[in-house]
C-alpha cells in the first residue's frame, strides 16, 4: 500500500522531500519541466491517502522516535477527517535498483564507485527480505544481475560492468521502472527507490526527461543519484539528477573527492532507515480530478518535514 522516498546533498538546496502517495495512489506525473511541483494521480476511488515522509532537526540529522501528535497534517488546507495509522516504515521491505552510468564520461572514478555500490548493498540488504538489481547503461541498458538478496550475485553484477560509449540515462529509469519497480495491483506492501550513478549527461535516449519522472512516478519510485562529476562546478547532468531526484522525492549528491562517494551512500542508508509514514482519510472528499495539496509540518519549530506536496484525486 505504499509508495517509497528517500540522505543530505552536498551541493543544491535540499530536496522537498519525499513522500509518496501510496499504492492505493498511484503516482503520475502531471509536470513535464522536472520541477518541485510535481504530483501524483490517484487512479481508482479511494479515500484513504498514504504519505512516507522523514523529519530532520536544525542541523539535517533524522528524528525517528516521533508519534503522530508531533505533526500536523493538512489535505487541501483541511486536517483529515481521521487518521487511520501512523508509524516508522523500516520494517517495510526494500525493492531497489542500482543503476550504473557506464559511459565513456564517468571512467575516472569507475572503480571506487562499483566498490563504494557494493559497500553500500552490503549494509542496506536485509537476507530474505529486501532484494536489488544491477543496470549498466551507456547507449543501451543492460541488467547484469537480476533481482536478488545475495549481496555476492550483486557484488558480481557490478564489477562485471565494462565503461564505454554515449548515455541513455532516461531509458534506463523508465526501463527499470516500468520493467522491474511497477506496482502491481494486490502487490504486498514495499518501499521502492532506484540509486543512480551517473554524471547526468543524456544523449542517446528514446525517452524523454519528463516521460522518465512519470514513469517512477506512477511505480511509486523514489531516485537517488550520486553525480560522478568532479569539475567541483554545477554542470548541466548535475541539474538533470537534481530534478530527477526533485521530481521524486529523493535526493542527489554531489561528491567532490573520493570519500564523498561512500558518505553519500551512507546518507541514502541512514535516510531508508529514518521514514515515517501516515494514512488519513481527507476530509470532503470528492472524486472531481482535482489537485490536492497535502502540508505535514513538524509541531517542534527545529524540526522540518520533507514530504511530497499534493496528488489528484480520481475523476469519476
Amino acid at each position: 500500500m505504499l509508495g517509497g522516498m528517500l540522505g543530505v546533498s552536498s551541493s543544491y538546496a535540499q530536496a522537498p522531500l519525499v513522500a509518496a502517495a501510496s499504492a492505493a495512489l498511484p503516482a503520475a506525473a502531471t509536470s513535464t519541466d522536472g520541477s518541485d511541483d510535481s504530483i501524483i494521480t490517484i487512479k481508482k476511488r479511494v479515500d484513504e491517502v498514504n504519505v512516507l515522509f522523514i523529519a530532520t532537526d536544525k542541523h539535517g540529522k533524522f528524528v525517528r522516535n516521533l508519534n503522530q501528535g508531533d505533526f500536523n497534517i493538512l489535505d487541501d488546507h483541511q486536517p483529515p477527517s481521521s487518521i487511520v495509522s501512523f508509524r516508522r516504515e523500516t520494517d517495510l521491505p526494500l525493492e531497489l535498483g542500482l543503476l550504473v552510468d557506464t559511459s565513456g564520461s564517468v571512467h575516472s572514478r569507475f572503480e571506487f564507485e562499483q566498490d563504494a555500490a557494493v559497500s553500500f548493498l552490503q549494509n542496506t540488504l536485509r537476507s530474505n527480505f529486501d532484494k536489488a538489481f544491477v543496470m549498466g547503461f551507456s547507449g543501451k541498458n543492460q541488467v547484469s544481475q537480476d533481482f536478488t538478496d545475495n549481496v555476492q550475485l550483486l557484488q558480481t553484477g557490478i564489477h562485471g560492468l565494462r565503461n564505454g560509449g554515449g548515455t541513455a540515462l532516461y531509458d534506463a529509469v523508465y526501463k527499470a521502472c516500468r520493467d522491474k519497480l511497477v506496482k502491481e495491483q494486490g502487490d504486498r506492501p514495499v518501499r521502492r527507490a532506484i540509486v543512480i550513478i551517473s554524471d547526468g549527461e543524456d544523449n542517446q535516449s528514446d525517452v524523454t526527461r519528463a516521460q522518465a519522472i512519470e514513469m517512477a512516478q506512477r511505480s511509486e519510485v523514489i531516485i537517488y543519484a550520486i553525480s560522478t562529476d568532479d569539475s567541483g562546478l554545477i554542470l548541466r547532468g548535475d541539474k538533470i539528477l537534481q530534478q530527477l531526484a526533485d521530481a521524486t522525492g529523493g535526493r542527489a549528491f554531489f561528491p567532490f573527492k573520493m570519500k564523498d562517494i561512500k558518505n553519500s551512500f551512507s546518507a541514502i542508508e541512514d535516510e531508508l532507515r529514518s521514514q515515517y509514514i501516515v494514512s488519513y482519510k481527507p476530509a470532503n472528499f470528492d472524486a472531481d480530478g482535482r489537485y490536492r495539496s497535502i502540508e505535514i509540518t513538524a509541531l517542534k519549530k527545529d524540526l522540518q518535514v520533507r514530504a511530497r506536496k499534493g496528488y489528484f484525486a480520481p475523476r469519476q
